[in-house]
């Protein structure tokens, strides 16, 4: 089937991007349903492409590049494979999903709270920022305070990043549409640079409607972010060493490495080669998606080939490209096995491929309307946004990872360590040895006063994922001392180490 052709538009001029001194205005921009429904399409199935691919890599190359002559397969049947056995795999799409289905039961104007319960309330497997939020909100910390870095030591992660398609996906050409849903939503689990992940990518998809050149709609996309962000200056340099080195991503990805690679919050990552921050794996993104130049496989394959996220990151990359391709036009190699998922129902979810398409073609078109465009029979006529920056938040300000000390004990019932400085975060989990789930009661004292009291629970969808933490310290030695109120025989607490701030 042949694509119907459509005019694109010049994003630099509409930006005000051009050498003239005064900027235009945003210009109008007509596609035909047929055209944005083949679109949404392609953003779908690109996501379900790329993460289905990068799937096997998954944080096995960290701190490295995946080299040449390792071999990545695809075949057909390789994604019913997969979604048959690896349900876990697709968090970043039946996270996704869920905030449409939010949408479609709550309407367009779904607030933060509605989003929050629906996401709090399901029990699929969640990790890092998402876990750490669904735990906030369970027990009574609602948005933002659930994804602020205060309350939530993973909030620089790239959890939003990686479900924050859905948001660009309902705005075509409304860059500014889909941060206000994003907003509602990332600050769920997110906060600062984590946030920007999400803001960021829903602003690509946005563009990506409305342009056939990459280069436009990764620079247009980086005006929602603030100029003061770590964030945009990271993707800054990314763009930057793209022009200096146009035919070596390699030399791109060390200069990544050597500038950007540093993570501060997470305490998994913060003096390991493993880096779940989101500025790092957006940089993955925006280089393969520069360098891969519109080429499916050449794109997949640098974003698999970066590592460490490597399953989100080449489904952020492909689901982008497969907007501005559509999906008519990804090369039948990477739809081989499609058809024989796309009725299925997401893991966890009660909505399918086929089905999604179809809302966020609906949802697409309500947006449109409520933003000043039109539909008229077939023919839909957008008013492009130009993008606007966030506000700043910048997490971690002033806290310097110092030390990683090390606890490696069994707590049955109380626990004390002794650090300088002016934050720490311990990581851990609770486990038993009954087979039956215990929730402990935990108590957090800082130099002898009560700083929190709060359950621990071993159930893996219920745990606190990074199970203690106090930031914002004055300088100097404290001691921490942990006590469970409700020991119990069959459980213990296990202590791994503290990353500790200065």
């Amino acid at each position: 089937m042949q694509r119907p052709v459509i005019a694109l538009v010049s994003l630099s001029l509409a930006w005000g991007c051009s050498p003239s001194s005064a900027p235009r205005p945003p210009p109008s921009f007509e596609i035909t349903t047929e055209v944005l429904r083949d679109k949404i399409r392609g953003g779908w199935a690109g996501q379900t492409i790329g993460v289905t691919y990068g799937g096997p890599t998954e944080f096995r190359y960290n701190g490295t590049m995946i080299q040449d002559y390792v071999p990545i397969v695809w075949y057909d049947g390789y994604l019913l494979e997969t979604f048959t056995n690896r349900p876990g795999l697709y968090d970043d799409i039946y996270i996704d999903l869920t905030f449409v289905e939010v949408l479609e039961e709550k309407g367009l104007d779904a607030t933060a709270m509605d989003f929050a319960e629906e996401f709090a309330s399901r029990d699929y497997p969640l990790w890092f920022a998402n876990q750490m939020a669904r735990y906030n909100i369970r027990n009574g910390l609602t948005p933002p305070e659930s994804g602020h870095w205060l309350n939530n030591p993973e909030a620089d992660a790239i959890d939003f990043q990686i479900e924050a398609d859905f948001a660009g996906l309902m705005n075509p050409g409304l860059p500014n549409a889909a941060t206000e849903v994003s907003d509602r939503v990332g600050h769920l689990m997110n906060h600062g640079d984590g946030f920007y992940g999400g803001v960021y990518v829903a602003a690509l998809y946005s563009l990506a409607f409305v342009s056939e050149d990459i280069g436009e709609v990764v620079r247009g996309a980086l005006e929602t972010i603030p100029t003061e962000s770590t964030f945009r200056q990271t993707l800054t340099d990314v763009i930057r060493w793209h022009g200096q080195y146009p035919e070596d991503w390699k030399r791109t990805w060390f200069e990544i490495q050597k500038k950007w690679s540093e993570d501060v919050g997470s305490p998994r990552g913060v003096f390991q080669a493993f880096n779940i921050d989101a500025k790092l794996n957006s940089a993955y993104v925006v280089m393969a998606l520069l360098y891969g130049d519109g080429d499916f496989a050449e794109t997949l394959d640098i974003a698999v080939r970066a590592g460490q996220d490597s399953d989100c990151n080449p489904s952020t990359a492909a689901g982008v490209l497969g907007v501005m391709l559509g999906y008519e036009a990804i090369p039948d190699y990477w739809k081989q096995g499609l058809s024989e998922i796309e009725g299925l129902e997401f893991p966890y979810t009660s909505t399918s491929l086929e089905e999604v398409y179809e809302l966020s073609f609906r949802h697409a078109l309500g947006q449109i309307e409520a933003h000043g465009g039109s539909v008229e029979g077939d023919v839909v006529r957008i008013e492009i946004e130009t993008p606007e920056a966030v506000p700043l938040e910048q997490n971690f300000e002033a806290h310097h990872p110092a030390e990683e000390l090390p606890l490696r004990r069994e707590v049955r019932d109380e626990t004390a360590f002794t650090f300088e400085g002016i934050g720490f975060a311990v990581t851990g989990e609770v486990r038993t040895t009954s087979g039956k789930e215990h929730t402990f009661s935990a108590e957090l004292y800082i130099d002898g006063e009560l700083d929190e009291q709060f359950p621990l629970p071993s159930r893996f969808t219920e745990r606190r994922f990074t199970p203690f933490w106090k930031y914002q310290l004055a300088p100097g030695p404290h001691e921490i001392r942990i006590v469970l109120t409700n020991p119990s025989p069959d459980a213990h607490l296990w202590l791994d180490y503290a990353i500790v701030y200065r």
